[in-house]
């Protein structure tokens, strides 16, 4: 699927969804919900090809696998939470949209640790010692 196929996809589910939300919601949001999953499958096998031009990359650059697959899942939770808010954004529970980008916020970091302290240990072994 390429990207003018996605795109009408978007637009035909967005006008379905003007047209049915007052009169069926239920099958409105259903409709979004449908179509937001159609479309993560249809992406799917690009954002594999990417994460593995990433780590290509990370190998060329001699970096530890580790930071890179810790950077890959970092990107990836970044995605999830974004497309869970947004459908619970559209069925209405913005407070339960709010918590799904916190805990994504929260794991993000709780990934980051790891890559935070090579980083300020990197710079430390730079500094001249006093």
């Amino acid at each position: 699927m390429d990207i003018l196929q996605i795109v009408l996809l978007g637009v035909v589910a967005s006008i379905l969804y003007l047209i049915l939300k007052d009169t069926n919601s239920s099958f409105a949001f259903f409709i979004i919900l449908i179509t937001g999953i159609i479309i993560f499958f249809a992406i799917i096998q690009q954002i594999l090809i990417i994460f593995e031009l990433i780590q290509n990359l990370g190998r060329n650059a001699n970096i530890d696998g580790l930071y890179m697959e810790t950077i890959l899942k970092i990107i990836g939770i970044a995605y999830i939470a974004e497309l869970g808010a947004n459908l619970t954004k559209e069925a209405g529970l913005s407070a339960v949209a709010k918590n799904i980008e916190l805990a994504g916020k929260v794991f993000i970091i709780l990934l980051a640790v790891p890559i935070i302290t090579a980083v300020v240990e990197a710079i430390l072994n730079f500094l001249p010692s006093v």
